[in-house]
């Protein structure tokens, strides 16, 4: 059933599958005109990826290896991220061990879901994520999803180039600045992302090796010191939901750019394996590293010397601090902990390219690698300032991003499975940028907006609690979700009606 509906789709043999070739990839007129000739043909002869956000073909979804889905999400958290976000729950929150680790396992099961499920539309629409939200939101009121988008990811990134950042200057002992390591981490990604999609799976298929290996030798020389934990007062409702809230933004907030990662993968690949490898790429290491750095949190406050550490370089000032007694190896693998951070830092600016061509549709014009190199730019001229306030930056961050993420999932995935009925054919290669084609859009927008009337007052962040989330915690993004499932079904409903599309 599956291989007959992609044949439907693109009417071409999904069988014959040709070379997998990204840098073919159709653009505007000038720019097919310009890789035959000039700057444009040199760019394509060093492998950059030209397609931007033009849906791809069946005859030109040719990648068989599926499993690249899984080794890209397994390198995209496996590094100190996780293990900041886990740190989080017991240095900040006060949380114990054991109730940071509790929430971490549930909430990151719930959270994994939706990416997991997003992304198995990518190889059966050939489409990227946001391409499918026109789906939902239109082709000018999508600008809103990519925004917010853009914002969630730009988000994630500046965070990863900061805790990099500090790592490396904890390394150097002060002598580099943490904003020429945010520069120099930042770069780096940007050579990666600027090439596209086949050097950023590549990269990812082998960049995890050295970070699990970095990682496993910090955990080894200091684990012993981990069953040292502060005391903490018994877990409250309001402090395990809160920490939920950003366990869950960690994971659920991948799911606004899932499909960007597997567009070219072979249509008829099983449903079931694009999920898994999705879910368990993400998973796998993220509960553990989160553990991780659950357990750093909580011991952090026991030893002065981790305190000082992580005062002078956050979560890698502490695992280099954990390494204290091997001397310059030590040092060696801190480095290597901060360049884990690469393979997150280089994808997360890969999805944030063809975000930025769905601004607007003008910008669908622009080269997707130009964007990089612009985000690129955004990205160090804010990490530098916020960096100093990393903790609170990320706390405030999460939360903010899971109540997007929320609504955003409760829109599009109640578009895909209730009104086109689960049915990948649905969405028409087309129409994807005629605006008198696509749905309106101001059902989305409604049920993205409307349901803030009720997650503001069940919000508890650090710089607002309503009154509802003073009471039970942080309940926003779970109250957002059912929300904008509901408020879509009937304003959709009636948009369908009135306007017939």
């Amino acid at each position: 059933m599956e291989s007959q509906n992609v044949h439907d789709n693109g009417g071409v043999d999904i069988e014959k599958k040709g070379s997998f070739d990204v840098t073919q990839a159709p653009g505007t007129p000038s720019e097919e005109e310009g890789v035959q000739t000039g700057w444009w043909k040199q760019v394509t002869s060093f492998g950059v990826e030209l397609r931007g956000i033009e849906p791809v073909p069946v005859e030109q979804r040719t990648d068989t290896r599926a499993v690249n889905i899984f080794s890209l999400w397994w390198t995209l958290s496996l590094s100190l991220l996780p293990i900041t976000t886990g740190l989080v729950g017991t240095l900040f929150m006060g949380l114990s061990l054991k109730a940071a680790c509790l929430v971490i396992l549930f909430f990151n099961l719930l959270g994994g879901i939706p990416p997991a499920a997003f992304g198995i539309l990518g190889p059966k629409t050939g489409m990227r994520q946001l391409v499918q939200a026109r789906y939902s939101f239109g082709l000018y009121f999508v600008a809103v999803a990519s925004v917010m988008s853009m914002a969630t990811a730009t988000g994630w990134a500046i965070v990863s180039t900061i805790v990099a950042g500090q790592t490396l200057s904890a390394v150097s002992g002060g002598s580099l600045s943490w904003n020429v390591g945010i520069v120099i981490i930042s770069v780096v990604s940007l050579a990666i992302a600027f090439m596209g999609y086949k050097v950023v799976h590549t990269y990812e298929r082998w960049a995890w090796i050295p970070s699990l290996v970095a990682i496993l030798f910090a955990t080894g020389c200091g684990g012993r010191l981990l069953s040292n934990q502060a005391p903490t007062a018994p877990a409250t409702a309001q402090g395990v939901l809160s920490f939920a809230c950003t366990v869950t933004a960690y994971t659920m907030t991948w799911a606004t750019m899932a499909s960007d990662f597997s567009v070219y993968i072979t249509p008829d690949t099983s449903k079931i394996r694009l999920f898994t490898y999705t879910y368990c790429g993400i998973l796998i290491p993220t509960i553990p590293l989160m553990c991780l750095g659950a357990a750093i949190g909580g011991a952090v406050p026991s030893y002065d010397s981790w305190l000082e550490a992580f005062d002078a370089g956050s979560t890698g000032g502490v695992m280099l601090e954990m390494m204290n007694s091997t001397g310059g190896f030590g040092k060696f693998v801190a480095v290597v902990l901060a360049f884990s951070l690469m393979g997150n830092i280089s994808g997360t600016l890969y999805a944030i390219t063809v975000q930025f061509q769905i601004l607007l549709p003008l910008f669908a014009r622009v080269p997707r690698y130009v964007f990089a190199v612009v985000v690129t730019g955004v990205i160090i001229g804010t990490a530098i300032p916020v960096s100093h306030t990393l903790i609170e930056s990320l706390e405030n961050f999460l939360g903010v991003i899971a109540y997007w993420a929320a609504v955003f999932i409760g829109v599009v995935g109640t578009e895909f499975l209730y009104f086109r009925g689960g049915d990948f054919r649905s969405y028409d290669h087309s129409t994807w940028n005629v605006g008198g084609k696509l749905p309106p859009g101001f059902a989305a927008v409604g049920a993205v907006t409307i349901p803030f009337g009720l997650i503001v007052p069940c919000m508890a962040q650090a710089w607002y609690t309503g009154p509802v989330g003073e009471k039970t915690g942080d309940i926003g993004y779970e109250v957002g979700m059912v929300l904008s499932i509901l408020t879509y079904l009937v304003l959709r409903t009636l948009e369908k009606r009135w306007f017939g599309r």
